[in-house]
């Protein structure tokens, strides 16, 4: 039995049952149901501390990226750390200003920005628009100069760095859909300082997601910096955008195996915030501008389980099944990315037991509704509570409604305390919203 830490540090056995910041999950599960979403309070506000204290010694902005994970209790707790947000839509600026964040502390990103979405956010006030194409440029600049207002931009430079990461979550090489060409970019800053209606702030880059090695950082650094001199000098940028992409420990197996892995200095370039400040900083103090970040993942991924059920065991012909109430629309980070998620049982097995292999699977009807294959745990049973760790980062936030499920609820936990941050839907929730046409319901049926 492992007697102390489970993936990450608020997260722990207490008299042998997982408790998160001395709640325990085994009567959260039980009074919510499952599955169900758990995330710590403090892991992440000490995931933000960490990284602005690592460059405290520079000017900067965390702008969280809500796309990780976008509930309004967490935005909330963020923004009263002193967070800004990284946006990729107006829904997203909506959830930033409902939890009381600040629209002047937000950035805006993504490739395909709507006339009504960046009408929202030029109102609203935003920092900058990240902005990932010319045509884009020229829709900002129509929009602004409409409207009476200056579009405030940074152009996303593409600086073509393999970030040695899933093909699905890597922006940064020349091949991908995101931001500008390195080559053309001192060409289009020219263009943007002569069209009405655009006020250049920044410039920006960010070259893909859970990249867990140092090298592509500094890399990616060094090569932006000769341009982002250059743009200081010609335009007067106030702050250079190093994006997001810190990656997580999603497998302890792949640590040295003590609990306090966070801590650790980097080890063969594996990446932690020490390392992470450690390579880009000598950098970034030379450019001697404001330094935004935009992680995501790094601050709330680590933070959460996803609670679920075993409802019945199967065996198959050369396989065991535990069949469970979450299923790939709760958590599609297993089909999507074949991601791994540590499993855990809530309650520890007895001293003695043997693991056995399971297949994890869901409910949902699809071959690809799994969240481990082949994955020795301790004996499970019926009615047993499994943990699905660190999945409090593209967790619920990608979660649909797929096969008519409704979504699970989200709890958030500080110093024991647990408080419901969204409701479970409802079976009548799913079809709120919907409308059969008169006329089915008067047309003559055969």
């Amino acid at each position: 039995n492992r007697a102390t830490k489970v993936a990450m540090h608020s997260f722990e056995y207490q008299h042998g049952r997982l408790h998160c910041e001395g709640a325990d999950l085994v009567r959260i599960a039980d009074q919510i149901g499952t599955p169900a979403y758990v995330y710590s309070t403090g892991t992440i506000v000490d995931h933000y501390r960490r990284l602005s204290e690592a460059f405290i010694d520079i000017p900067h902005l965390i702008c969280y990226a809500v796309k990780a994970n976008s509930n309004i209790g967490i935005l909330a707790l963020l923004g009263a750390e002193g967070s800004g947000f990284d946006i990729v839509s107006a829904g997203e600026l909506h959830r930033v200003l409902k939890a009381g964040g600040r629209a002047d502390r937000c950035t805006f990103a993504g490739v395909g920005k709507t006339d009504e979405e960046i009408a929202y956010a030029i109102e609203a006030g935003i920092l900058a628009f990240n902005v990932e194409s010319e045509s884009e440029l020229l829709q900002l600049s129509e929009i602004a100069t409409r409207l009476g207002k200056s579009a405030p931009i940074s152009l996303r430079v593409n600086p073509d760095v393999d970030a040695d990461t899933h093909k699905y979550i890597s922006t940064g090489k020349s091949e991908n859909k995101f931001g500008i060409a390195y080559d053309r970019i001192l060409a289009v800053y020219e263009q943007a300082s002569k069209l009405p209606g655009i006020t250049i702030r920044g410039v920006q880059m960010h070259i893909g997601s859970q990249i867990t090695r140092t090298g592509p950082f500094a890399e990616a650094v060094e090569k932006m910096a000769p341009l982002v001199e250059q743009l200081k000098a010609r335009y007067q940028i106030e702050y250079f955008s190093v994006g997001g992409g810190i990656g997580i420990v999603y497998d302890p197996a792949l640590e040295s195996g003590s609990p306090g892995w966070w801590q650790q200095e980097k080890e063969a370039n594996r990446l932690t915030i020490a390392s992470y400040a450690e390579a880009l900083l000598p950098t970034l103090r030379r450019l001697g501008l404001k330094v935004i970040f935009e992680p995501g993942r790094y601050m709330v991924g680590n933070s959460g389980v996803l609670i679920t059920r075993v409802l019945r065991l199967k065996q198959g012909g050369s396989k065991q099944f535990a069949i469970v109430d979450a299923g790939m629309n709760d958590l599609i980070r297993p089909a999507l990315y074949e991601s791994y998620h540590e499993i855990v049982p809530l309650e520890q097995a007895k001293a003695g037991a043997l693991p056995q292999k399971y297949d994890i699977v869901g409910p949902v009807c699809e071959s690809g509704d799994f969240f481990a294959q082949d994955r020795e745990l301790p004996p499970l049973k019926p009615g047993d509570l499994i943990a699905l760790m660190s999945a409090g980062a593209y967790g619920f936030t990608m979660a649909s409604n797929y096969n008519s499920r409704p979504t699970p609820a989200e709890v958030l936990v500080h110093d024991g305390e647990t408080t419901v941050i969204r409701a479970r839907q409802t079976l009548d929730d799913l079809t709120r919203g919907e409308t059969i046409p008169d006329w089915v319901m008067t047309s003559n049926r055969s």
